[in-house]
C-alpha cells in the first residue's frame, strides 16, 4: 500500500460561527494525483490553506508527511509547492521569468540567504521542464495566460517540493491552453513521481487524469475514482439544480455565471 502523507481526520477548519470544512477524514497517498472539485464556497480553497498550514483545525486532526507539528515554518512546508489562485498573483509585478521563479528557491533557502549556482540551475531546470526555458529573460507581463501559469509552475517545482498543490489552475485561460497547462501536470506527475492535488470546477478537463476525485460541499461528500465519484445521483445532491448531464459531459451551471 502506498504511504499516507496527508491524513486529515475528523478534521473541522473555519472560523468563530463559521464552518469551512467539517469532519474531513481522508487519506492522499504518495504519488497519488487527486482532483478536488465542488460547488463554489464549498470549502475547496480551504483544504488548499489546511494543507499549506495556514490554517490549523479546531477539531480533529491533520497530518503532513511524517509530521504532526502545528508550525507554520515547519520544514516540511517547504515539500509543498503551490499555485495560488490566478486572482492572488500580481502578474504584472515588474520582473524576468527567471527571476518569478527564482522566487521558489526562497522558501527552501530561508530568507536572507543568497542564491547561488545551484539554486540559479534549479530554478533554470524548473523553467525547462514546463517548457519556458527561451523565455528566462522575458518580463512575466509580457506573457500570455497560459505562459504565466507555466511559469507559476515552474517556481512551484523550483522548490523541489513533494507535493504539488495547484488551485483552479485552469480558470481564465482559454479552453486548449487549459488542456495544454493539464498535460503539463499530468506529465509532471508521471515523470516526477509528484504526488498533485489539483483543486478545480472543471470536472471534464480532468475526470480522465485524476487517480482519484474528492467532492467537497463543506463535508467530504465523495472520494474515489472518477466514475464512483461522479454518480448523477451524488453530483445532484451536490449541485442540486445547477447540474445538466449531457451524454458525454457534467455541465456545472454556476461555473458560467462564475466566469463572465
Amino acid at each position: 500500500m502506498a504511504h499516507p502523507i496527508i491524513r486529515f481526520s475528523h478534521a473541522t477548519f473555519g472560523f468563530p460561527g463559521v464552518v469551512a470544512l467539517e469532519d474531513i477524514t481522508l487519506e492522499i497517498s504518495e504519488g497519488e494525483f487527486v482532483g478536488v472539485i465542488g460547488p463554489n464556497g464549498s470549502g475547496k480553497t480551504t483544504l488548499c490553506r489546511a494543507i499549506l498550514g495556514l490554517m490549523p483545525p479546531f477539531a480533529g486532526g491533520l497530518q503532513i508527511f511524517d509530521c504532526a507539528c502545528q508550525e507554520l515554518r515547519c520544514h516540511h512546508r517547504a515539500r509543498i509547492g503551490y499555485l495560488p489562485q490566478k486572482d492572488a498573483l500580481d502578474r504584472h509585478f515588474p520582473i524576468t521569468v527567471l527571476e518569478a521563479v527564482m522566487m521558489g528557491r526562497y522558501g527552501a533557502l530561508g530568507l536572507f540567504t543568497r542564491p547561488s549556482k545551484q539554486d540559479h540551475e534549479i530554478a533554470l531546470h524548473a523553467l525547462e521542464n514546463v517548457g519556458m526555458q527561451d523565455h528566462s529573460k522575458t518580463a512575466l507581463g509580457h506573457l500570455s495566460g497560459g505562459q504565466q501559469q507555466r511559469v507559476f509552475i515552474a517556481r512551484a517545482l523550483a522548490q523541489q517540493p513533494q507535493v504539488l498543490l495547484l488551485d483552479e489552475p485552469t480558470t481564465g485561460i482559454d479552453i486548449t491552453t487549459q488542456a495544454s497547462v493539464l498535460d503539463l501536470v499530468q506529465r509532471l506527475h508521471r515523470d516526477m513521481g509528484l504526488t498533485v492535488l489539483l483543486v478545480t470546477h472543471d470536472i471534464n478537463m480532468i475526470r480522465e487524469r485524476v487517480n482519484r476525485l474528492v467532492l467537497l460541499k463543506t463535508r467530504l461528500y465523495a472520494a474515489g475514482p472518477p466514475a464512483e465519484v461522479l454518480r448523477p445521483d451524488i453530483l445532484r445532491e451536490v449541485y442540486g439544480k445547477d447540474l445538466v448531464i449531457t451524454e458525454k459531459d457534467l455541465i456545472i451551471v454556476e461555473d458560467y455565471h462564475h466566469h463572465h
